[in-house]
């Protein structure tokens, strides 16, 4: 669905973007996981045509690059950046946009999509009444609107509250469910853990490595730690093989508690850069 070959883009002398290649299947959420500065925003920006690739290649289904007409009435796009109009209700904003797609019904279109996230009990409320995670999810319904097949989600969660986290992630979830290719920025490794069918490792400007999760820790997340508790003190082991540890530990006897400390994309990100990823 989404298809992006060797693209750069660079600012003076500052490559923001250097060689990216990926694909994103129909039904696929795509993590983009690197920290604040990797380029993923710019990535964004040059997939979804707001910026011209200095190289390289982008396809938007069949429909061709992101700049061409057929390609910008597939994607969809939920910036890092809050776009709504604060002095508008939240069913103005979403009815606004629904008129501009020349979608029919547009008050119909609206409340669905407030309701898709959990907003519809204030859709007379003006936006600029709305907490910050409340704005986020306001965020994500516009970029919904013309119900697109590829959504680009810069950063959704950045700044919210644990409930409205909860409501983007599942929203996100459904939309893969539905069949849509996603693509997904974050500095957040326990959500590109959960969510993301694979993973791209982004800092300053490359993608390091892609996978899922479970090929990404095997190929660079080391070894399990195994603590082992007991009368005699604590003893930590690291190993590949953490419950052949337990058994060795269980059988041994004496053991008063076990604790595994599983390797994590933190640690992925720690192996192929030499930093943590919220350095």
């Amino acid at each position: 669905m989404i298809r992006v070959r060797d693209i750069r883009k660079s600012f003076g002398s500052i490559a923001a973007v250097d060689g990216v290649t990926f694909d994103v299947h129909r039904g696929e959420i795509f993590g983009l996981l690197g920290p604040n500065g990797a380029g993923k925003s710019t990535a964004i920006a040059t997939c979804t045509g707001q910026l011209a690739p200095d190289s390289g290649s982008i396809e938007i289904g069949e429909a061709g690059s992101p700049r061409a007409a057929r390609a910008r009435a597939l994607i969809g796009l939920a910036p890092q950046q809050i776009a709504l109009y604060e002095e508008l209700t939240a069913r103005e904003n979403l009815v606004f946009l629904a008129r501009v797609h020349g979608i029919p019904e547009p008050v119909r279109r609206a409340d669905e999509l407030l309701d898709m996230v959990g907003l519809l009990p204030r859709a007379r409320d003006r936006v600029a009444t709305f907490s910050g995670g409340m704005q986020r999810r306001l965020n994500l319904a516009a970029a919904l609107v013309h119900n697109p097949t590829a959504i680009f989600l810069d950063e959704p969660t950045a700044g919210v509250d644990p409930q409205s986290r909860t409501a983007i992630l599942d929203v996100v979830q459904r939309l893969a469910n539905e069949g849509r290719a996603v693509i997904y920025t974050t500095h957040y490794m326990e959500e590109a853990q959960r969510i993301c069918s694979r993973v791209a490792i982004m800092d300053r400007g490359r993608v390091l490595a892609i996978g899922t999760v479970a090929e990404l820790i095997a190929e660079h997340g080391g070894d399990s730690v195994v603590t082992v508790d007991s009368l005699a003190g604590e003893h930590r082991v690291r190993t590949r093989e953490p419950l052949r540890e337990i058994e060795r530990a269980l059988a041994e006897g004496g053991a008063t508690a076990v604790r595994i400390e599983q390797p994590d994309l933190e640690m992925v990100f720690l192996a192929l850069t030499g930093r943590r990823l919220r350095d």
